[in-house]
Formats: C-alpha cells, sequence, structure tokens
C-alpha cells in the first residue's frame, strides 16, 4: 500500500475569517493586527502583493500598505472556525495531526477504495471545508512523505492542489529550490549556497558524512529530505510543554503597577487554557523586554503545580516586584510550565492554603462559565479594571488565542 500523507493548510485564515464575517472586506488589503507597537498576525492575499507579511511590525505593514485595514484580531472566532475544519479533516481520516490553528496532517494511505484517487480525495476535503465553515478555502498538498507533502500545499496556493507520486518525488527535488525545505531558512539558505547548493537534490553532491561532520544532526535530516526520506508519522497528539501569553505594548512602560494590572489579564488567559486543557504546571516564568530589546527572564517552580489564575499572578508578580527595572519596558509576557503528569500528594496544610486554593479553582471554573457563555467582556474581574484605555492591552491577548 503506497503511503500518502496530506498537509492542509487555509489560506490566509485569520484574513479570510474577517471577510467571511464582513463581505465588505472582500478584494481588499485586510490585515489582522493593528497596534502600532505590535505585528501582522496575518494579511490577506490583497495585501500580501505589497509585502506584507505575518510577524511584520505594523508600523512597517502601514508603511508599505497604506491603504490597508486592519483589523483586531478574534481568537475565539479563529477557534471557533478552526475545530470545525479539524472536525471536518477527520471525516477523511483518524490519523490527523492539527500542527497549528490553521493546518494539519492527514495520513490518508489506503483511503481510495473510501475517497477515490488523490485528486478525488484533494476535491471532497476541499470542498467539504468550504460547506463546513461557510466559506473558506484551504490549500493540499499530498505526497509520500510529511516534508513534501507541506512544500506541496504551497505550490498552487490559494485553494489549490498538488500532488506528488512517489515516482516523481527524484524529479520534483531537482527542481526544489533548497531554501523551499522545511527548517532551512534564511541563513541556512545562505550557508548551502557558499557550497553551490542551489536546489534540494544539489546536497547529494556530498556524502552524508560531510554533511554530518558539517551541521551534526541537522545534516543528516538535510541529507534526507534531499533524497525524499521522511521517517516522521502523522502524530495524532502532541502533548503541549507550557502555556504562556505575552503582549506588547503601544507605549513603553515604566510604572510597576500598571505592568501588574496588565499582568493579572495575561495570567488569567493562562490559568484559563490550563484549565480547558487540564493542566497544572510548577514553574511560572515571567518575561520582560525592554526598549533596548533586552529579554529578561525570572522563574519559579513552585512546590505545587498551579492552574489558578490568583497563584499563578501571586508568583509572577512578586518575580515583577524583585526585579530591579532601570529602562522602561515594551514588553511583558507569562507562562506555566513543568506540567504535573502524575498524581501529586499535597502537603499537610497548617495554614489553610489547600482551602484557599479551593476557592480560586471554584471562583475561576465560575468565571471560565460565564465568558464561554457571554464572551470575555461578559465579566470583567477586580483586577482587569483599568483607569485608561492603555491598559487594556491586558484584554488584547483574549483575541490572539
Amino acid at each position: 500500500m503506497a503511503r500518502r500523507i496530506m498537509h492542509v493548510d487555509m489560506d490566509a485564515f485569520f484574513a479570510s475569517v474577517e471577510v467571511l464575517d464582513d463581505p465588505s472586506l472582500a478584494g481588499k488589503p485586510v490585515i489582522v493586527g493593528g497596534r502600532e507597537r505590535g505585528v501582522v498576525s496575518a494579511a490577506s492575499y490583497e495585501a500580501r502583493k505589497y509585502g506584507v507579511h505575518s510577524a511584520m511590525p505594523t508600523a512597517t505593514a502601514k508603511r508599505l500598505c497604506p491603504n490597508g485595514v486592519f483589523v483586531k484580531p478574534r481568537g475565539h472566532r479563529y477557534g471557533e472556525l478552526s475545530n470545525i475544519v479539524m472536525e471536518t479533516l477527520s471525516d477523511f481520516s483518524p490519523i490527523l495531526e492539527k500542527a497549528s490553528v490553521d493546518e494539519a496532517y492527514l495520513d490518508v494511505s489506503g483511503t481510495e477504495t473510501l475517497f477515490g484517487p488523490p485528486a478525488v480525495l484533494a476535491k471532497k476535503v476541499k470542498d467539504a471545508v468550504r460547506e463546513a465553515t461557510g466559506g473558506l478555502t484551504c490549500s493540499l498538498g499530498i505526497a509520500p512523505v510529511k516534508f513534501l507533502a507541506k512544500i506541496a500545499s504551497d505550490v498552487n496556493k490559494p485553494d489549490g492542489v498538488f500532488i506528488i507520486e512517489a515516482r516523481e518525488v527524484a524529479g520534483f527535488l531537482k527542481t526544489l529550490p533548497v531554501g523551499d525545505i522545511p527548517g532551512v531558512g534564511k541563513h541556512g539558505k545562505g550557508a548551502l549556497a557558499k557550497l553551490g547548493i542551489v536546489m534540494a537534490a544539489d546536497i547529494t553532491r556530498y556524502p552524508e558524512e560531510f554533511w554530518l561532520e558539517r551541521f551534526g544532526k541537522w545534516g543528516g535530516v538535510l541529507y534526507d529530505r534531499a533524497q525524499g526520506l521522511d521517517p516522521r508519522g502523522v502524530t495524532t497528539y502532541r502533548a503541549p510543554k507550557s502555556e504562556g501569553a505575552e503582549t506588547t505594548f503601544a507605549k513603553d512602560i515604566w510604572d510597576k503597577n500598571e505592568l501588574r494590572r496588565i499582568l493579572w489579564g495575561l495570567c488569567e488567559r493562562v490559568g484559563r487554557r490550563l484549565r480547558r486543557d487540564g493542566n497544572l504546571g510548577r514553574t511560572v516564568t515571567l518575561k520582560l523586554k525592554d526598549v533596548d530589546f533586552r529579554n529578561i527572564t525570572r522563574s519559579r517552580t513552585l512546590d505545587e503545580p498551579v492552574n489558578t489564575d490568583e497563584r499563578i499572578f501571586e508568583t509572577a508578580a512578586d518575580l515583577l516586584d524583585k526585579e530591579r527595572l532601570t529602562k522602561k519596558i515594551r514588553l511583558i509576557g507569562v507562562s506555566v510550565s513543568n506540567f504535573q503528569r502524575t498524581p501529586y500528594q499535597l502537603k499537610l496544610d497548617l495554614r489553610g492554603e489547600g482551602e484557599k486554593s479551593r476557592r480560586f479553582e471554584v471562583i475561576d471554573k465560575t468565571v471560565d462559565a460565564i465568558r464561554e457563555k457571554y464572551g470575555r467582556e461578559g465579566l470583567v474581574r477586580g483586577r482587569s479594571l483599568e483607569d485608561d484605555g492603555e491598559s487594556a492591552e491586558s484584554r488584547k491577548g483574549e483575541d490572539e488565542d
């Protein structure tokens, strides 16, 4: 049985969702992001013609595309449609790996008797996604191995299909720019160019030992890719190692009280996600970035794992209080890691900490339930109340889940 892996990539997902919900945006350069000091989360294909792309500073995007329509991200909506997409894809294969909010791998080996040959299967998948989401399009790549499936999905974007059969792999690699291999990157491409490596197949000019000696383990992976080899299968579940949230300010901040207010909003987001996924973590990490782009990280490992907003905030805020700020801060973030995978024994509670934790847990679950029904603004907790609009950064990230 021929092995076939499909990579499904939603087309300009965030921007497409905005157009789906607001048809007046159709045909316009839609840019999801929009805060002066932030970065672009996504851009429609109309905006990409101006050179706008994800992770680009908003200021740069506005300079390149002054007529762009900047919209605020809506994380809940993207998550809702992402779940619909994944549920739809699961109808075509039980072996599904969600690679991100807008892409997934499926092992479709042996599905011909159910859905027909690859081209027919691809059309059925695309039609099903479009119908389930109310009009969103996706691009598909089908190949014998994972990395080629991902590359193939990008060949005929948007709303395209590209299929690589096993007999076509060698010829495809001869025409594949080495920079298109996932993981090579800009610097890797430059290093390979110095060796005269332009196309993926050029890598085989040198023996495997050469690549191992020069690049270590990655050199061996690179050599395999040049021959169309990729032992990775489709992984149906990947356990998260951490959960975090961060935000970049519209204006640099030095006041610790204001930083604490923003930090509380981030802790709420992290706590909600941890509870949603049933995770608890023992290590809380505070992240700061100053005006000189210097990263500052401070961590503390707790005796007991936590997932309540208050416990996360208490720890992160204490780390912030102990940090001597010498310059204004442009970014703050918090994360929880070192997840507890096995049952733990509670220590003898002599100070009523257990009851306090249970109270926090009940409060958080109640807040989660209310917001699940009425949305983020359905309930604002005391720590989230701001004195001015600038501190509303603590709520921004709710749209970036």
